[in-house]
């Protein structure tokens, strides 16, 4: 005899308290944050959860909170909070444009110093005005060479394939002073059957940047970019493979990881400086403004407010390195360093009367195997960031439940979407959720969940779930705080992210 829907219903539920209650019989989790775990195959041991209404003084829901787990691009948060609160939203980068040598008419005898002070957003739009505004000052044939000041931040070797063997990417780059367009090209194929040939360019315009195009082909567009078969140089690529005519016009995104900084920015330069009517007699130069050099001309970035926005709608992770070192640089230390940042932010969070013990920075952006936090810190944060001065730049930069950043396809469908602003993070094995939700009542909360395990890929709806069941079960009372629900199992530990990788990148040094 079939069973009723009813007594399926209960011995559904029944057996996810089963589940529940054979590793944590004091704190159960909310049945359909359980249930989609269960169906993952996932443990509660390696969650994180920390859940609490902005002013209430106890979490409505917490688990494992003190664990210290690898937050993905959550980390994120941890950055640009400080940043807001260190630096200010009105926080600006200004790039200087100096001369060495005597002006004749308008020709430089001499030197054109570009010195940078790490602007995260010096794109190539940018810089084209930048050098329209060198030109309105007076100069147009530079007869010496172009020397790029890039000694606010300390060189350090860097390795773009050693976080995943997969240096090409874009979210690969590393930070730079004079960091421009997050070093990456947009690369742009157009089929052109008529002429039996691909035309291939790229954004930014880079003089002296060889492209060797593929050869045209036919066929389905399956697995378009591994046919095009790239092979990257100091100063080109070749695509030594095929791109088929019914691909129509495609763009990819690389970080070209064997061109130096320097390089780089030397051949956007020359492209951009001919552009605007200029000449240079020299080279593209590594070096220090001499005290001599007189002001040319100056750039300011867009607020911090603005860049925070980026960082966090779209996880750009080379902004966020930016970000680490320019709060190190803005405390004296100059050249600037990670670890110089991460103690600064440490110093912070102590100032806040935040538990700082979890943490772990090494870059700031969450691309790392290394770095932790705990939903607890990262969730108390969330709450002191609230009662801040800069709440609102925070909160806006979030992505907006079902309609932008990396939470734009995600709970489209449910009651949640649009009321609430979440960070993501996604490593190999890694999925995490922070940042606060509106919930029906309209008490607001913070929340958190991270997932550190080997099938962490399968955690997503957990997490989505979880904050639905936070929007959709708030209470909107102080019941709500009364019935909090906390766990923190003996010797538990969630900090299993051993063998983290990448998912690639949503565009240039995003994930």
């Amino acid at each position: 005899m079939p069973l009723s829907k009813p007594f399926h219903t209960l011995v559904s539920l029944a057996f996810v308290f089963l589940f529940q209650a054979s590793a944590h019989p004091a704190a159960p989790l909310p049945p359909t944050v359980a249930a989609a775990l269960q169906r993952a195959a996932i443990p509660p041991s390696a969650v994180g959860i920390f859940v609490q209404a902005v002013d209430a003084g106890v979490p409505l829901l917490s688990l494992n909170e003190a664990s210290a787990m690898n937050p993905a691009s959550t980390m994120k948060l941890v950055t640009t909070s400080a940043a807001l609160s260190l630096l200010g939203p009105a926080y600006s980068w200004k790039t200087q444009a100096l001369a060495n040598g005597a002006q004749d008419g308008d020709v430089l005898k001499g030197d054109l110093i570009i010195k940078g002070s790490g602007d995260p957003k010096l794109v190539t739009e940018n810089l084209w005005l930048f050098l329209r505004r060198i030109r309105a000052a007076g100069i147009r044939e530079i007869r010496g060479n172009v020397v790029l000041d890039r000694s606010v931040f300390a060189e350090t070797p860097y390795d773009a394939a050693l976080f995943d063997g997969d240096p090409i990417k874009p979210y690969n780059a590393g930070p730079d002073a004079l960091l421009l367009n997050y070093k990456s090209f947009a690369v742009h194929f157009t089929p052109r059957p008529e002429l039996n040939r691909v035309d291939v360019t790229t954004e930014p315009p880079a003089a002296g940047w060889n492209i060797a195009p593929p050869a045209l082909s036919g066929g389905a567009c399956i697995d378009w970019q591994s046919k095009l078969q790239p092979a990257l140089d100091t100063r080109g690529i070749t695509f030594a493979g095929s791109f088929s005519a019914v691909c129509g016009e495609k763009t990819w995104y690389i970080h070209p990881y064997l061109t130096s900084s320097v390089d780089y920015f030397g051949m956007v330069f020359r492209q951009l400086w001919s552009e605007v009517g200029g000449s240079l007699t020299g080279n593209v130069v590594n070096g220090i403004a001499p005290p001599e050099a007189r002001p040319v001309a100056e750039w300011q970035s867009p607020s911090l407010a603005e860049v925070v926005r980026d960082i966090n709608k779209y996880s750009n992770n080379v902004m966020a390195r930016q970000l680490l070192l320019t709060i190190a640089k803005e405390t004296g230390s100059v050249p600037a360093t990670t670890t110089q940042g991460a103690i600064v932010i440490r110093n912070w969070l102590a100032a806040e009367n935040i538990d700082a013990t979890p943490l772990v920075i090494e870059n700031g952006s969450g691309l790392s195997r290394v770095e932790r936090v705990s939903a607890g810190m990262l969730g108390r944060m969330l709450l002191a960031d609230y009662r801040s001065p800069t709440m609102a730049e925070l909160m806006s930069s979030l992505p907006l439940v079902a309609n932008d950043g990396t939470m734009r396809k995600r709970l489209t469908t449910d009651g949640i979407a649009g009321r609430a602003h979440i960070k993501t993070g996604s490593l190999t094995d890694v999925r995490a959720v922070a940042g606060y939700v509106l919930g029906a009542s309209g008490r607001r909360y913070v929340v958190v969940g991270i997932v550190n395990y080997p099938n962490a890929g399968a955690a997503s709806p957990a997490l989505d779930a979880l904050l639905q069941w936070v929007y959709q079960n708030d209470g909107g009372s102080a019941n709500a705080e009364n019935a909090a629900l906390t766990a923190e199992p003996a010797g538990s530990t969630a900090d299993r992210c051993v063998r983290c990788g990448s998912r690639g990148s949503v565009a240039p040094a995003m994930r």
